[in-house]
């Protein structure tokens, strides 16, 4: 654990900083990170050994109450943030909240945009979910050599324009493997092999909370059952509660107020008259 002043000039404990991320650059899984939007995933990630967090910009101050000392990325939204004044704006907004780095997929001008204020910045190669047009599919990227090629010069190109770390999605593990000793970004591996500073997957598949997660991720618990039976308790509850109104069998004397026979009198006879 580091000491560092926050980007709200707060004296703080980080489990990782921008520093101690490059310095691990070859130690592959030195960090793990995992999504959280709440205080309470954010606590349960803080309290599991979790070092490092992603979530939505408008989110950050809620998962920096639920994780004081975790290293924060805040993803900024395609939509939320379009001009490069809003870019900014949200930027320092999420840094002010709590973040520590700030995570984007758009165009390399932004990521300098960002650089040049000594934000850090965290890019997005590999497949991104919401440019899969142009690979056709939810598939890896860089399996032929053309494709591998290219993505290794946006490796570079990304470097150039300042970023300090990127999430690698579905890259093949052999090549993750080729492209991070070529690099000096720091790489977070989603669905990318081993070979990679960071180890990320979500914390919904983690947990479990549906019942098939993708071919890159593990489920270590049953979220989706308790959930389930959750549910099935909630409707059984209302349920017995709706019988009740309908058979006059609530409320009962016992769930509701009284009054004295006196006052109920007087104000019977004040009314009355």
């Amino acid at each position: 654990m580091t000491r560092i002043f926050s980007w709200a000039a707060q004296v703080s404990d980080r489990d990782a900083t921008v520093a101690s991320l490059k310095a691990a650059k070859g130690s592959f899984g030195a960090f793990a990170q995992v999504t959280a939007e709440t205080e309470a995933e954010a606590h349960a990630a803080s309290e599991a050994g979790i070092e490092m967090l992603v979530c939505r910009a408008s989110n950050v101050a809620k998962v920096r109450k639920g994780a004081p000392r975790a290293f924060i990325t805040a993803a900024l939204g395609f939509a939320n943030a379009i001009t490069d004044e809003e870019i900014l704006r949200t930027a320092f907004a999420a840094l002010i909240d709590g973040a520590d780095a700030v995570l984007t997929g758009r165009r390399l001008e932004v990521v300098s945009l960002l650089a040049s204020e000594d934000i850090p910045v965290v890019g997005h190669l590999g497949f991104v979910p919401r440019k899969s047009t142009w690979v056709g599919n939810i598939r890896a990227v860089g399996k032929t050599g053309d494709e591998a090629l290219e993505l290794f010069h946006k490796f570079c190109r990304l470097e150039d324009a300042g970023a300090f770390a990127v999430e690698c999605e579905l890259v093949p593990a052999r090549l993750m493997a080729e492209i991070t000793q070529r690099s000096s970004l720091v790489t977070i591996s989603l669905g990318s092999g081993p070979s990679a500073e960071v180890a990320f997957l979500f914390s919904s598949d983690i947990c479990g909370e549906t019942d098939t997660v993708p071919r890159h991720a593990r489920k270590y618990g049953d979220l989706a059952s308790l959930n389930r039976q959750v549910e099935a308790e909630r409707i059984r509850a209302l349920s017995a509660f709706r019988t009740d109104v309908a058979g006059a069998a609530f409320p009962q004397d016992s769930e509701t107020a009284t009054i004295p026979d006196e006052a109920l009198e007087k104000f019977l006879n004040e009314v009355d008259r």
